[in-house]
């Protein structure tokens, strides 16, 4: 049995499930998401809870079984508390600003970078004196966000002498040793 996969899913408060065909759609406070689901993966809501089972002991479907756990209890996780991800810009000279769905961002190269961000993805950008700005994601999505702040993070990742470029807030950077003198 896959341990993930028998695991139930709880709804929190003010968060409803509904199952249709191979379908599943997840309401809740902040926004409602949908995702097909394989056809052999039974779903269904017992006691407030979403309970998954499988067909089979095969290969295939033990990892589907905790696949699409994982994928639901995102899916309701995010409906009902959402994600947020943090990015900050380490460099002299690095800023960003938001424009309503767009991001502007001044990362060291010749020209400004802009970033269309999709609608499920609210940006915020925060600059202080004498700190490094940064970048806030929020979304319902937890795969839409993480893509999104890898995508930002790839523009300038940081380098392993200095540490400059953009980093996710708290993520520990392997620092390599400079050139040593010789005598």
């Amino acid at each position: 049995m896959s341990r993930i996969g028998k695991l139930p899913v709880n709804l929190p408060k003010g968060v409803s499930v509904k199952i249709e065909d191979n379908k599943i759609t997840v309401k809740g406070p902040l926004g409602e998401l949908s995702r097909t689901i394989y056809k052999d993966i039974k779903v269904e809501v017992v006691d407030n809870s979403i309970v998954l089972s499988r067909p089979s002991d095969s290969k295939n479907h033990k990892s589907l079984h905790g696949l699409y756990r994982a994928l639901i209890a995102n899916m309701v996780t995010g409906v009902s508390t959402g994600y947020k991800k943090e990015l900050e810009l380490v460099g002299v000279g690095y800023r960003a600003e938001a424009k309503g769905q767009k991001l502007e961002m001044s990362l060291g190269y010749s020209h400004d970078i802009i970033l269309e961000l999709p609608d499920e993805v609210k940006v915020e950008t925060k600059t202080e004196r004498r700190s490094n700005p940064i970048i806030t994601l929020t979304s319902i999505d937890k795969q839409l966000i993480g893509h999104v702040a890898a995508k930002i993070r790839s523009l300038r990742p940081p380098e392993p002498y200095k540490g400059k470029g953009i980093k996710f807030v708290g993520e520990q950077l392997r620092r390599k040793a400079g050139k040593s003198a010789s005598v």
